[in-house]
């Protein structure tokens, strides 16, 4: 796989979310949210971006960025849910993952011995490094070569996650600076009930999880309090190295959006009290539900939230 591979696999991708209505026509797209999504810096996004106006699935004005096209008949005849590339970067990803948790790897390596280890160029190479670190748990050693932190490695911290975000959310939703925002309660409800229609059973699983984290951390953000939603993404980058080795659990995701929807429901009629209730019931069944399965081995079931 190369760079251009990857920026590929990208451009490929938002093309999937577009046809699918996960990008809305007429949206300016941010290369920082997208890069985010997909886990990798913002290069790779802008150049898919450049691809994509290219091609005509976006359109690119001059100090405004890129914004969503109606797409053609043939675009949407030749659209991919996921393209080769991205999920090659994934799977190199997904390796490393699972040598740091089942100490097959050191604490403490080089880019050169990643590089060797799992036949990657030295941008694949630094692309891991930097997703790693921006989810939490590599940090670069002073001089040469990264450090892995041991976070949401074990049963015990992967509760204390939960713990964690059973206080803060729902009391972010009782804070005196909470303000709905009519915007972004119809974005996720959009996205949710989009899941339930019809995206639910062939969307990868990465972004089921990224589609769970960010319904979270959006409703964070309405406390009007930047270090409770600074918390909860830190939190969830931490969390998601266990949940990249689970298989989603898409009938507890049919539940889970339904929960939201109620959360959602909760919130536009004025109700903060119900819905941060509902909050915390929502994360406490999901914490009993994943605790004994995302420290089983690879491949049992999870939910995304």
């Amino acid at each position: 796989m190369s760079e251009t591979s990857l920026v590929i696999g990208i451009a490929n991708e938002i093309q999937e979310m577009i046809r699918t209505g996960g990008i809305p026509v007429g949206s300016h797209l941010s290369a920082q949210k997208l890069a985010d999504q997909f886990d990798v810096s913002r290069s790779p996004v802008r150049q898919a971006m450049e691809v994509l106006a290219k091609k005509g699935v976006l359109e690119q004005h001059e100090n405004r960025g890129f914004f969503a096209r109606a797409l053609s008949a043939k675009h949407r005849k030749n659209g991919a849910a996921v393209s080769p590339p991205l999920l090659s970067y994934s799977k190199a990803y997904q390796k490393l993952v699972d040598d740091w948790l089942d100490d097959r790897i050191s604490a403490e390596v080089t880019e050169q011995l990643i590089r060797r280890r799992y036949d990657l160029t030295k941008a694949e190479t630094t692309e891991l490094f930097v997703r790693a670190a921006r989810e939490g748990w590599a940090e670069r050693k002073q001089g040469y070569g990264w450090r892995f932190l041991p976070v949401a490695k074990t049963p015990e911290s992967f509760e204390q996650i939960y713990r964690f975000r059973m206080i803060i959310e729902p009391a972010a939703m009782l804070e005196p600076t909470f303000r709905v925002d009519e915007k972004i309660l119809g974005e996720q409800r959009r996205i949710q009930e989009m899941m339930l229609a019809e995206d639910i059973g062939r969307l990868p699983d990465e972004r089921l999880l990224q589609n769970g984290s960010l319904f979270h951390e959006e409703l964070i953000k309405l406390s009007g309090n930047p270090f409770f939603h600074r918390a909860l993404v830190q939190v969830n980058r931490m969390r998601r190295l266990l949940e990249y080795r689970a298989r989603v659990d898409l009938k507890r995701l049919q539940v889970q959006c339904g929960q939201h929807l109620e959360i959602l429901s909760a919130l536009e009629k004025g109700d903060m009290i119900g819905a941060s209730f509902l909050m915390r019931d929502h994360l406490g069944g999901a914490l009993a539900r994943k605790s004994p399965v995302v420290f089983d081995k690879p491949g049992k079931s999870s939910s995304a939230t």
